[in-house]
Protein backbone atom coordinates (compact mmCIF):
# COMPACT_ATOMS: atom_id res chain seq x y z
CA UNK A 1 0.00 0.00 0.00
CA UNK A 2 3.00 2.00 0.07
CA UNK A 3 2.76 3.48 3.58
CA UNK A 4 5.47 3.41 6.47
CA UNK A 5 2.72 2.28 8.97
CA UNK A 6 -1.20 0.46 8.72
CA UNK A 7 -3.83 0.78 11.24
CA UNK A 8 -4.66 -3.67 12.07
CA UNK A 9 -7.99 -2.73 9.78
CA UNK A 10 -6.28 -1.71 6.75
CA UNK A 11 -3.73 -4.50 7.00
CA UNK A 12 -6.85 -7.07 7.24
CA UNK A 13 -8.49 -5.17 4.58
CA UNK A 14 -6.16 -5.30 1.96
CA UNK A 15 -4.93 -9.16 2.52
CA UNK A 16 -8.51 -10.58 3.12
CA UNK A 17 -10.69 -8.07 0.55
CA UNK A 18 -8.58 -6.46 -1.35
CA UNK A 19 -6.16 -8.99 -2.69
CA UNK A 20 -8.03 -12.17 -1.33
CA UNK A 21 -5.04 -13.70 -0.62
CA UNK A 22 -6.72 -15.20 2.68
CA UNK A 23 -9.76 -14.39 5.31
CA UNK A 24 -10.14 -12.20 7.87
CA UNK A 25 -8.99 -14.99 10.68
CA UNK A 26 -6.07 -15.95 8.81
CA UNK A 27 -4.92 -12.18 8.39
CA UNK A 28 -5.59 -11.50 12.08
CA UNK A 29 -3.31 -15.09 12.56
CA UNK A 30 -0.87 -13.95 10.20
CA UNK A 31 -0.26 -10.43 12.35
CA UNK A 32 0.07 -12.64 15.20
CA UNK A 33 2.88 -14.42 13.88
CA UNK A 34 4.28 -11.72 12.62
CA UNK A 35 4.63 -9.65 15.90
CA UNK A 36 6.24 -13.47 17.17
CA UNK A 37 9.01 -13.53 14.86
CA UNK A 38 9.26 -10.12 15.64
CA UNK A 39 8.91 -8.89 11.87
CA UNK A 40 6.12 -6.13 12.90
CA UNK A 41 5.74 -3.55 15.94
CA UNK A 42 3.04 -3.15 17.06
CA UNK A 43 2.20 0.29 18.95
CA UNK A 44 -1.34 1.92 19.64
CA UNK A 45 -2.91 -0.08 17.27
CA UNK A 46 -0.72 1.15 14.40
CA UNK A 47 1.06 -1.68 12.84
CA UNK A 48 4.75 -0.28 11.60
CA UNK A 49 7.68 -3.24 9.83
CA UNK A 50 10.56 -4.42 11.56
CA UNK A 51 12.69 -4.47 8.81
CA UNK A 52 14.14 -2.37 5.57
CA UNK A 53 10.84 -2.50 3.40
CA UNK A 54 12.93 -1.31 0.97
CA UNK A 55 15.27 -4.11 0.86
CA UNK A 56 12.54 -6.69 -0.11
CA UNK A 57 11.47 -7.09 -3.78
CA UNK A 58 7.88 -8.81 -4.12
CA UNK A 59 7.41 -10.63 -7.68
CA UNK A 60 4.41 -9.75 -9.80
CA UNK A 61 1.90 -12.01 -9.13
CA UNK A 62 3.05 -12.98 -5.46
CA UNK A 63 0.44 -14.63 -3.39
CA UNK A 64 1.15 -16.77 -0.07
CA UNK A 65 1.36 -19.74 0.46
CA UNK A 66 -0.81 -21.92 2.67
CA UNK A 67 2.21 -23.07 4.38
CA UNK A 68 2.49 -19.60 5.63
CA UNK A 69 -0.09 -20.54 8.31
CA UNK A 70 1.05 -23.91 9.26
CA UNK A 71 1.59 -24.41 12.53
CA UNK A 72 5.10 -25.70 13.01
CA UNK A 73 5.38 -29.18 14.58
CA UNK A 74 8.12 -28.92 17.00
CA UNK A 75 7.51 -32.41 18.08
CA UNK A 76 7.91 -33.86 14.56
CA UNK A 77 11.02 -31.72 13.91
CA UNK A 78 12.40 -33.25 16.70
CA UNK A 79 11.89 -36.82 16.00
CA UNK A 80 13.45 -35.87 12.37
CA UNK A 81 16.35 -35.10 14.15
CA UNK A 82 16.91 -38.24 16.08
CA UNK A 83 15.98 -40.20 13.13
CA UNK A 84 19.27 -38.34 11.06
CA UNK A 85 21.53 -38.53 14.17
CA UNK A 86 21.05 -42.38 14.11
CA UNK A 87 20.39 -42.79 10.57
CA UNK A 88 17.15 -44.38 10.60
CA UNK A 89 13.34 -44.02 9.79
CA UNK A 90 11.25 -42.09 12.16
CA UNK A 91 8.92 -44.41 12.13
CA UNK A 92 11.59 -46.27 14.57
CA UNK A 93 12.07 -43.43 16.55
CA UNK A 94 8.57 -43.34 17.63
CA UNK A 95 8.31 -47.09 18.52
CA UNK A 96 11.28 -46.12 20.34
CA UNK A 97 9.62 -43.26 22.38
CA UNK A 98 6.57 -45.75 22.67
CA UNK A 99 8.53 -48.14 24.14
CA UNK A 100 10.40 -45.51 26.96
CA UNK A 101 6.87 -44.26 27.70
CA UNK A 102 5.19 -47.58 28.46
CA UNK A 103 8.29 -49.51 29.98
CA UNK A 104 10.27 -47.11 31.77
CA UNK A 105 7.05 -44.35 32.60
CA UNK A 106 4.08 -46.70 32.92
CA UNK A 107 2.70 -44.67 30.03
CA UNK A 108 2.37 -41.48 32.47
CA UNK A 109 5.35 -39.78 30.09
CA UNK A 110 4.57 -37.58 27.10
CA UNK A 111 6.07 -37.93 24.11
CA UNK A 112 7.17 -34.33 23.43
CA UNK A 113 9.41 -35.74 26.91
CA UNK A 114 10.07 -38.83 25.64
CA UNK A 115 11.56 -36.89 22.69
CA UNK A 116 13.78 -34.60 24.84
CA UNK A 117 15.06 -37.76 26.75
CA UNK A 118 16.08 -39.46 23.25
CA UNK A 119 18.00 -36.66 22.28
CA UNK A 120 19.69 -35.86 25.12
CA UNK A 121 20.87 -40.00 25.20
CA UNK A 122 21.83 -39.57 21.00
CA UNK A 123 23.74 -36.11 21.66
CA UNK A 124 20.82 -34.57 19.48
CA UNK A 125 20.19 -30.00 19.82
CA UNK A 126 17.15 -29.77 20.45
CA UNK A 127 17.71 -26.18 22.80
CA UNK A 128 16.40 -23.83 20.22
CA UNK A 129 12.98 -26.05 19.82
CA UNK A 130 11.92 -26.25 23.94
CA UNK A 131 10.14 -23.37 24.44
CA UNK A 132 7.58 -24.61 21.83
CA UNK A 133 7.80 -27.98 23.01
CA UNK A 134 6.77 -26.52 26.62
CA UNK A 135 4.02 -24.87 24.84
CA UNK A 136 3.23 -27.79 23.10
CA UNK A 137 2.70 -29.75 26.50
CA UNK A 138 0.57 -27.12 28.22
CA UNK A 139 -1.87 -26.74 25.06
CA UNK A 140 -2.53 -29.99 25.12
CA UNK A 141 -3.28 -30.57 28.73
Amino acid sequence: MRKDKLQKSEFIFFVAIDRRWMSKEEANLLLARAGEEGLLRFEGGVITPAFPVDEVTIPLGFKPSPELLAVPDVFGDLVGRIARARGTETVAVVAELNEMVQKNFDGLLRAEAAAVILARRYGVSFDDLLADLKARIVQVK
